[in-house]
């Protein structure tokens, strides 16, 4: 999502390569011809949905990374062997199209700015389906995505391999939920609004509330990363009235790294909140769905509701933050602002007490009619 890696000022960083040079990287790196290019919305890398003439699948994704996250091979590479793994495992993971000299990945230069970056470059199997963000999500989906969020952390963490999987230790990445305390250092974004109160009570809650009880909670690999655009769905029913979904596709790896089980489920939760007309009961099938295959502790389930909240106000504040390094881009950088602030401020109104009364019996109720 973000090349934000420590707490130094980010820098112009994304790639900017039109629809013209995008093609001919494709051309030059991969030997295939496109016959049809169209640019995709990305956070700080650039993305291109592509179709080609001939040579495999018919359609990628050609992914040109940010110039900061592609001083990082090792890291990049460990993503994409996990996004193979992953598939090889069964999930509706994208895998890479090789380079023409067998290469996974190529470090390129190019783009329409000023200067010589160089970006690292992969071309991706294209996924088909419909990202979560653009249906109306119920219980059946909501607990599927948190079976998915439990099921590849849990095959990541005990069998995928790498000899540079110690890349994914990444300290100070500041998407990964343990450094909520480094948000201190973008707060600046947010101006003196209403919001910044909320944000900074967070903040002070997460080093007081959560950070002590980081070693009770199970380590794992998390994906990072699964909103609301980054998982496609497909209908698997044709009733308009109670349509049943099935996950086709899991995008976007650049957030894995080295966390805790109970991050995936907070961030879920909190992804699955966005465009929910109940945002607060959507913890509950999400939950449920994370629980049937990963149970969690009670410290781990006392954590959740600042867990949800500290990703809240990741989205929010490094969003704000990189809309000013962006201003170009700043629709979709504020996507999850425009009901993320009311989430949050509901949230926060209600009472972790109370939200989490919500949550835990709405999971608890899964347990006597378990969904097939």
């Amino acid at each position: 999502m973000s090349s934000v890696n420590d707490c130094q000022p980010q820098t112009l960083t994304k790639p900017t390569f039109d629809e013209r040079g995008a093609a001919e990287l494709v051309d030059r790196v991969f030997g295939l011809k496109v016959s049809w290019i169209s640019s995709l919305p990305s956070y700080d890398d650039q993305n291109f949905h592509v179709r080609v003439s001939a040579g495999g699948a018919d359609e990628y994704v050609l992914k040109i990374t940010n110039s900061e996250d592609s001083q990082e091979p090792d890291l990049i590479e460990v993503q994409t062997q996990a996004m193979m793994f992953l598939s090889a495992q069964g999930f509706p993971s994208a895998t890479p199209y090789l380079t023409k000299d067998g290469h996974i990945m190529s470090l390129e230069s190019g783009g329409t700015g000023l200067g010589s970056k160089k970006y690292m470059v992969r071309l991706l199997t294209y996924l088909p389906g419909t990202p979560v963000a653009k249906i109306t999500t119920n219980a059946q989906i909501l607990y599927e995505i948190g079976r998915l969020a439990a099921s590849v952390d849990k095959v990541l963490s005990e069998k995928f391999q790498h000899p540079s999987v110690k890349s994914l230790h990444r300290g100070r990445f500041i998407w990964n939920l343990a450094n909520v305390p480094l948000l201190d250092q973008y707060i600046y974004a947010l101006g003196q609004n209403k919001y910044r109160a909320v944000v900074e009570q967070v903040i002070e809650q997460f080093k007081g509330k959560v950070i002590p009880k980081l070693s009770s909670f199970r380590a794992c690999i998390n994906h990072g990363d699964l909103n609301d655009h980054n998982i496609l769905v497909d209908s698997c029913s044709a009733s308009l009235e109670d349509p049943q979904y099935r996950v086709s596709g899991i995008l976007d790896f650049s957030d894995m790294s080295y966390g805790y089980y109970v991050f995936e489920v907070a961030i879920a939760i909190m992804y699955m909140m966005i465009e929910s007309p109940d945002p607060l009961s959507v913890g509950g099938h999400v939950l449920a769905g994370f629980e049937s295959i990963l149970p969690l502790t009670a410290e781990e389930r006392g954590a959740l509701f600042l867990l949800v909240s500290g990703r809240f106000a990741q989205s929010l504040v490094i969003a704000a933050h990189t809309a000013l390094l962006y201003p170009e881009n700043k629709e979709y950088l504020t996507i999850t602002a425009k009901t993320g602030w009311k989430h949050l401020m509901t949230m926060f109104e209600v009472g972790q007490e109370a939200v989490e009364k919500k949550w835990f019996e709405t999971a608890q109720a899964y347990t006597h009619h378990a969904p097939a």
